[in-house]
C-alpha cells in the first residue's frame, strides 16, 4: 500500500466514521422519541429501555451503512478537491482508479461485514430485542415464539403448531391442534389445512379430528371447518413474521426449503432470501455511485452537496428497492430479479457517471 493510497483510505475512514455515527445516533433519537411514550404506558424499568436500544444498534448499523459509504464518499472527495489536491494528484500522473480504489476497498469491506452481520450477529441481537419489548417492556405473553421451522403457541391446555403464516392473508397453515388433560395426557389432536383470523376467533379448515385415549387413537373424524378458541392475537403472528426479516441468509434458505417439501407458497420469503445478498452490496453500489459524481463536481462539491446529494441518493435506492422487493414477493417479478434490480439500475448509472467525467 502506497503512501497515497494510505492516506486516501485514513481520510476515507475519518469521514464514514463520522458520518456512520451521526446516522446511528440520529436514528436512535427518533426511534427513542417515537417508541418512548408507548413504552412508559406499561410503567417498564429505564434498564430494560436501554437494553432495548443497545440491542437495536446492530440492527440500525446495517441499515444506514449504505448511506455512510455514500455520505462519506462525497464528503471525503469533496475535501480532497476543494484542497486541491485531487487535482496534484492528477498532475503527478495518479490516475482516478487508483485515486477511487481504496474508497471502493473499503465500501467492499463494509459490505462483506454487513453479510457476516445478518448471519452471525443479528438475528440473536434481533430476538433478544422483541424479547425485551414484548415481556419486559410491554408485559405481553411469551407463548408465542418463532423457531427456524415451525411457530408455536402454548394456549392454558392446548399446544398448536403451524408450518407458516401469511400475515396478507392472516392465516396459518399447516396447523396441528394438540388438547391435554390435567395431567398433560394428550386427549385430541386436531389437524387442519389453514388457519383463518375473522377479527373475533381463528377458524380451522378441511379438519382431521383423532380422540385420543391411552394405547391409540379412539376415533377419527373430518369436518370442512371448525371454530376454535385460542388467546392467540393476530399482532402476535406479525411479530413473528417481521422475524424473517433478521433471519440469516442460510437459515431463511433451510426454512423455504422445509416450507416446499410441506407444499406451501414461499415466494414471499424467496425475495426476502436473496435480498440478504444484495442489500448488503448497497455499501458498493453506493460508493462505485458516489465516486463520479463527487469527481464531477470539482471543488465546487462541499458538505451542503454531498449530504444533499447522499440523502436524495440513498432515499431513492431505498424506495425503489423495496418497490421491487415488493413485487418479487407477490410473484410480479421473479424473487432474485427483484432483489438485484436496484443494485443494478444504480450501478449502471455510476458506469454512465463515470464514463463522463471530464478526465
Amino acid at each position: 500500500m502506497t503512501i497515497l493510497t494510505r492516506y486516501i483510505a485514513a481520510t476515507y475512514l475519518r469521514v464514514f466514521g463520522l458520518c456512520l455515527a451521526s446516522f446511528i445516533a440520529i436514528y436512535l433519537v427518533i426511534d427513542f422519541l417515537e417508541k418512548i411514550g408507548r413504552f412508559l404506558r406499561t410503567d417498564p424499568q429505564w434498564l430494560h429501555i436501554i437494553q432495548f436500544f443497545l440491542y437495536k444498534i446492530p440492527e440500525i448499523v446495517t441499515q444506514v451503512t449504505p448511506l455512510a459509504v455514500l455520505m462519506a464518499t462525497l464528503l471525503a472527495l469533496g475535501i480532497l478537491s476543494r484542497n486541491s489536491e485531487i487535482i496534484a494528484m492528477r498532475s503527478c500522473g495518479v490516475s482516478l482508479g487508483n485515486i477511487s480504489a481504496p474508497i471502493l476497498a473499503i465500501a467492499c469491506a463494509a459490505s462483506l461485514f454487513v453479510i457476516v452481520s445478518n448471519e452471525l450477529i443479528l438475528p440473536e441481537t434481533y430476538r433478544q430485542m422483541r424479547h425485551i419489548e414484548q415481556v419486559l417492556i410491554r408485559k405481553k405473553s411469551a407463548n408465542t415464539f418463532f423457531r427456524q421451522n415451525n411457530i408455536w403457541h402454548k394456549d392454558n391446555n392446548a399446544i398448536l403448531m403451524a408450518r407458516a403464516f401469511d400475515p396478507t392473508r392472516q392465516t396459518l397453515r399447516g396447523v396441528t391442534l394438540w388438547y391435554f388433560s390435567g395431567g398433560m395426557t394428550p386427549t385430541r389432536r386436531i389437524d387442519a389445512e389453514q388457519g383463518s383470523w375473522d377479527g373475533r376467533q381463528w377458524t380451522l379448515w378441511k379438519v382431521a379430528v383423532r380422540e385420543l385415549q391411552e394405547g391409540g387413537v379412539a376415533a377419527t373424524s373430518q369436518v370442512g371447518s371448525m371454530p376454535v378458541s385460542l388467546n392467540l392475537q393476530i399482532e402476535d403472528l406479525k411479530v413473528v413474521d417481521k422475524y424473517a426479516d433478521n433471519m440469516g441468509f442460510f437459515k431463511l434458505r433451510d426454512y423455504i426449503r422445509k416450507l416446499k417439501k410441506g407444499g406451501y407458497e414461499t415466494t414471499r420469503y424467496e425475495a426476502q432470501m436473496h435480498s440478504k445478498i444484495s442489500l448488503p452490496f448497497a455499501s458498493l453500489i453506493m460508493a462505485f455511485l458516489g465516486i463520479p459524481f463527487a469527481l464531477r463536481s470539482g471543488r465546487s462539491s462541499g458538505v451542503a452537496l454531498g449530504i444533499g446529494a447522499s440523502i436524495g441518493f440513498g432515499f431513492a435506492y431505498f424506495i425503489i428497492n423495496a418497490i421491487l422487493i415488493s413485487f418479487g414477493q407477490t410473484g410480479v417479478l421473479p424473487p432474485l430479479v427483484s432483489a438485484w434490480a436496484a443494485n443494478v439500475i444504480f450501478a449502471l448509472s455510476g458506469i454512465w457517471l463515470a464514463m463522463t467525467i471530464n478526465r
